[in-house]
């Protein structure tokens, strides 16, 4: 399938983007490249070769959830800078 100059106008104003009457060439042949490219990969023999569902063959170990000490906003808070109310504050970084 090649792209002619009507279609890269027709993707252009469907995906809401502005080409340039004098970049419409180069599109199209950026297109035909990308279709060909597509192409080569459509001829690679994938013959018994599982879809990957991750990348990430391993699987996440679980743990039992273990109680810890909390309600340590003091402890946590004892070396921030500036705190106020319980809370850290930081500057005002937006106007």
């Amino acid at each position: 399938m090649a792209i002619d100059k009507e279609t890269v106008k027709r993707i252009a104003f469907l995906s809401r983007l502005k080409v340039d009457d004098d970049k419409i060439e180069a599109t199209e042949e950026e297109f035909n490249k990308i279709l060909q490219w597509v192409d080569q990969l459509a001829e690679v023999n994938v013959d018994g070769v599982e879809p990957l569902i991750s990348v990430n063959d391993g699987c996440l170990t679980l743990r039992e959830d273990e109680v810890t000490e909390g309600n340590q906003s003091e402890a946590v808070l004892a070396n921030a800078p500036m705190k106020e109310y319980g809370y850290f504050t930081v500057p005002k970084v937006v106007e």
